[in-house]
């Protein structure tokens, strides 16, 4: 399959993102999808395409951008699980500890390295590979199968990546496998 490479970023890409990881899914027998989303929104257009699939709909922490306030709207969480979706809200795997350590002291830790490296082939990737990483160390997807991830460039969903996830502390046994579609940067 080639990759797909979109023009710009953002969410007029996430119907041609989902369609894409749906028929390369249904190719290859993936099981399950990890689909980063913010509000909700993009949650619920997961849930609708991929209807009989583990889908799990990774969110931000609590107070990732504001004190004790989550993003992700309650009706959004009720939809995707009436859909047969789970909602995973947890600690960032690149992010977390480190990054308050970071705002204290001034300092660059090594997860935000790996995140600033994974983004040098979009954000939408390096978001893939980490809502892989919060979803394995939740026990929500199993490390011994390949799964689709999907993730985006601030809204929506406009990259989709097939691989093979590890827990947080296994990094360095994740594997990608295939590129499905991003914006060509």
């Amino acid at each position: 399959m080639q990759t797909v490479h979109f023009k710009t970023t953002g969410p007029a890409n996430t119907p041609k993102t989902l369609s894409l990881a749906g028929k390369r899914a249904k190719a290859l027998g993936i099981k399950s999808v990890i689909v980063a989303s913010t509000s909700g929104a993009t949650g619920v257009l997961a849930a609708k395409h991929f209807k009989g699939k583990n889908l799990v709909v990774v969110s931000h922490s609590t107070g990732f951008k504001e004190k004790d306030r989550q993003e992700f709207k309650e009706e959004y969480r009720r939809e995707i699980e009436r859909l047969g979706g789970r909602v995973l809200t947890c600690q960032h795997a690149l992010g977390g500890v480190n990054r308050a350590v970071r705002r204290k002291y001034n300092t660059t830790e090594l997860d935000e390295v790996i995140a600033h490296t994974l983004r040098l082939l979009g954000q939408g990737f390096k978001v893939g590979v980490e809502i892989s990483l919060m979803v394995a160390d939740a026990g929500l997807v199993s490390t011994r199968e390949e799964v689709i991830a999907i993730g985006g460039s601030d809204s929506g969903a406009d990259t989709a990546i097939v691989l093979t996830p590890a827990n947080a502390q296994d990094f360095f046994e994740l594997k990608v496998h295939e590129v499905l579609c991003k914006p060509r940067l």
